[in-house]
């Protein structure tokens, strides 16, 4: 989108200058054991806020309201294929009732899991209006041929924004439109715990994957890391889409290491290269290490520049 593209570059140049239905309906008895492959790890942040996590999947923020009198805020649903696994871990919350609100931080597939379930039981799926758009069409991923249909109306997301909210429970959400991992990325604030959830927009495990086919680009992560540190108080807690939860610590040294990237990349660009050169280039040596191989996200943050620097090519 045009408009959404130049509010990219503005911002860059600022940087770098079953069970799962009971749970949706009804309060349930604490959860089913889990065969030792699938058990979540739950990780209390502060009274009555959880990160879970299903082995395999992202990140999901539980939001236990008082008493669960306002019912569970989820941030994300898992897959399809753990969305059971998860509404059981859900239950088996101290306070925890039934599922009333599902944010999808994008459109990815291990984001909406729990969309068909939320919707069915009238529950609200909170997202930003280009999440929606991209979750009523189907999508090609052209670096790897995997195709992802539409889903059904009912899993839809029913209440959208384009810019912030706010819920009953003061709990906030923006949108993020630099575009980090899609043109559709939001962020949820909890103030009372000073905590953020952001999703794919910051990795805390590992190079994250850059969905160029759907907006996203090596300058958005750049951006969005920079636009975050201002989104909370001071030193939130950030629970990324993968990885364990961070600090402003770390959102500052992944600023500096992915503008170094973006800045090498560029000049890669700019001097006629290709994704094959820029995987040989090694942009990202000294990160190595500690980030594991790069070249997948290399090759994908150096074609992300096409659509953003390059638009003809």
């Amino acid at each position: 989108m045009d408009h959404c593209g130049q509010t990219r570059r503005q911002v860059l140049k600022a940087a770098i200058g079953g069970a799962a239905g009971i749970v949706l309906g009804a309060p349930v008895r604490r959860a089913f054991a889990q065969t030792a492959a699938q058990a979540p790890n739950v990780q209390q942040l502060s009274d009555g806020l959880f990160v879970v996590t299903i082995p395999g999947e992202a990140n999901v923020v539980a939001n236990v309201v008082a008493g669960g009198a306002g019912g569970v805020v989820l941030v994300d649903g898992a897959s399809a294929g753990a969305s059971d696994a998860l509404m059981k871990a859900i239950a088996g919350l101290p306070g925890g009732g039934p599922v009333q609100t599902i944010f999808n931080t994008h459109w990815h597939a291990e984001q909406i899991g729990s969309n068909e379930l939320a919707g069915k039981a009238g529950r609200t799926i909170i997202a930003h209006e280009n999440t929606r758009l991209w979750l009523t069409t189907d999508v090609a991923w052209p670096w790897n041929g995997r195709r992802f249909k539409h889903l059904a109306r009912i899993a839809q997301p029913n209440k959208t924004f384009y810019t912030t909210g706010q819920l009953e429970s003061g709990v906030r959400y923006g949108y993020i439109p630099d575009a980090a991992h899609t043109d559709g990325d939001l962020y949820v604030h909890f103030p009372k715990q000073n905590v953020l959830a952001v999703g794919d927009v910051v990795s805390g495990e590992g190079w994250p994957v850059v969905d160029y086919a759907t907006g996203g680009w090596i300058g958005g992560i750049v951006g969005a890391l920079q636009r975050l540190q201002t989104v909370a108080d001071a030193e939130p807690r950030i629970v990324p889409g993968r990885g364990p939860v961070l600090r402003l610590t770390d959102l500052k040294a992944q600023h500096e290491m992915y503008g170094t990237v973006y800045d090498r990349l560029t000049q890669l660009l700019n001097k006629g290269r290709g994704p094959a050169e820029a995987v040989a280039a090694r942009p990202t040596k000294e990160f190595d290490a500690q980030m594991g191989n790069p070249d997948e996200f290399v090759r994908r943050a150096f074609e992300s520049l096409w659509g953003y620097l390059s638009p003809d090519a």
